[in-house]
Formats: structure tokens, C-alpha cells, sequence
């Protein structure tokens, strides 16, 4: 098993060129699967979580979503991104005790969003949201776990690019290392981050078929892509469509695409 100290070496080196998937499992078998799969890092989702434990998005307290931190982080050898959401507190000193804690799960990188959980205000003031940043990049110290920005902009209907391009570029200056502004998704928008935030590595969320693959993310200069509770919501589309089958219809069509036993009783033997 790859220590601590390696993962967040060899994570922090994918940042450095070229562009890697980081899928989001959301319980234990999911993470080793993908591991089975080669992938080079895995990342925690906060819906798919959430989703699991019957719960809404965002509903989850940080001394449960710690736990599942470090279940995913003990699952596998594989460098571990933490969505940490927005530090599970307002203030800058209560994100560093968070980060903190989060860190003593065994992450390789986490995430610090600037989605406040207000209706009123739904955003941080930058000002405000860059020093959490700044706080949190404190407490990482010389940890070398990455730290992302997160400019929640399109994700609570501030969608305009001027903003998120002002959001990320005072986290990155504040100390984020990876910068990340989920929703967006015209080339131009990309194309506009990567350049306002160069030389720091960007994230992109693709969660649905039909837009970019991770060859067009990378041609944009893109480093990483991850997928959020995407690959949850495929599984729970399944399994809502054979479910509906079976109380609707007394049907059992909807297992035609069921993975067989043995397949995933050899995996999770070993």
C-alpha cells in the first residue's frame, strides 16, 4: 500500500502536465473499482454521498463526511481529492480546523468551495471567500496535499464568466493551487479560465454525454476533469429503472445489464 506522503507526491505531480480523469466514487467497492479500472486518482463527491445515505446534497455534517474521507482514503493506494465542500463553516479559523481534520484522513488534495448555503446571499464576498482560502492553504502548510478554489457561480445562477475569472484569480493569489468553477462548459469560458489563471492547473466538471471528451478539455489546456456524483447518478439510474420494472410491471427486464455475481465476487475477494 502506497503511503501517505507518496500519494500526495504522485497526485500533486499529475497536476504538472497533460490532462488526467478523476472520477468520484462514493462508498468503498465503487473506489476499488475504479482503481481496478487504472486510474491514476479518484476524488470523493459530496452528492453521491450524500444520495447513499438517503440524505439531500449538502446535508451531510462535516464529522460524518470526514468519515467517509477516510473509508474512500483507506480503500485504496490511490491519491485521494477530498470535496470538502465550503470548509463546513464560515469563518476563516473554523475552515482551518476543518482542513485540519481533513488532513488527518490521509487526502492527497480537497477542495474549498465559496457557496455560503444562503439563499439570501448564496456567495461568499470575495474578499471573504479568498481569505478562507488563504486560511485553509495555511493549515495545509507544507503538508503537500493540493488545495482547489471553487467558484460556485454557475452553480447557484451567477452565471457570468467576468466573475468567476475574478473569483478564481483572488483564490489562486490566496494560495490555491488547482482552481475549479463547476457549470461551466462553452470552450470559450474554459479557454478564458486556463489563461487568467496560467500557470495553475484547472479543473473541469463534465457530468453529462454529448459535450466535450477529455481530449477536447485537454486541447483547451484543461489539466484535470472530474465528474461529480455523475457515475452515482448513473448507478441510481439503473437501479430506478429495474426497481420501477419490478413494482410496476412485476418485471425483471431491468436486470438485463446487472453485472454478473462471480465478476464482482472475484474483484472483492482479493
Amino acid at each position: 500500500m502506497a503511503t501517505i506522503s507518496e500519494r500526495r507526491q504522485v497526485f500533486r505531480q499529475l497536476h504538472q502536465s497533460g490532462c488526467f480523469a478523476l472520477p468520484n466514487p462514493w462508498d468503498i467497492g465503487t473506489a476499488k473499482y475504479l482503481q481496478h479500472l487504472g486510474f491514476k486518482a479518484i476524488a470523493t463527491t459530496s452528492a453521491g454521498f450524500a444520495f447513499s445515505r438517503g440524505i439531500a446534497d449538502g446535508a451531510v455534517g462535516c464529522d460524518l463526511m470526514l468519515a467517509h474521507i477516510r473509508e474512500i482514503v483507506g480503500a485504496t493506494d490511490l491519491p485521494v481529492n477530498a470535496d470538502f465542500e465550503n470548509g463546513y463553516a464560515d469563518d476563516p479559523d473554523g475552515v482551518a480546523e476543518n482542513v485540519r481534520h481533513c488532513l488527518e484522513t490521509g487526502v492527497a488534495g480537497l477542495s474549498i468551495e465559496d457557496n455560503s448555503g444562503r439563499g439570501d446571499q448564496p456567495l461568499y464576498e470575495v474578499e471573504v471567500a479568498a481569505e478562507r482560502i488563504r486560511a485553509a492553504k495555511a493549515a495545509i502548510g507544507d503538508s503537500g496535499v493540493v488545495l482547489t478554489g471553487r467558484a460556485e457561480c454557475f452553480l447557484v445562477g451567477v452565471e457570468d464568466i467576468d466573475e468567476v475569472i475574478r473569483r478564481l484569480s483572488a483564490y489562486a493569489e490566496a494560495g490555491a493551487d488547482c482552481l475549479y468553477a463547476p457549470g461551466i462548459h462553452e470552450r470559450e469560458h474554459i479557454a478564458a479560465v486556463v489563461k487568467a489563471v496560467a500557470p495553475k492547473p484547472v479543473n473541469l466538471l463534465i457530468s453529462a454525454p454529448g459535450g466535450l471528451t477529455i481530449g477536447d478539455a485537454a486541447a483547451l489546456g484543461v489539466r484535470r476533469v472530474s465528474v461529480g456524483g455523475a457515475l452515482a447518478r448513473a448507478a441510481w439510474g439503473g437501479f430506478i429503472r429495474a426497481a420501477k420494472d419490478l413494482a410496476e410491471a412485476g418485471s425483471f427486464e431491468g436486470f438485463a445489464g446487472a453485472t454478473p455475481h462471480g465478476e464482482l465476487q472475484e474483484l472483492f475477494k482479493n
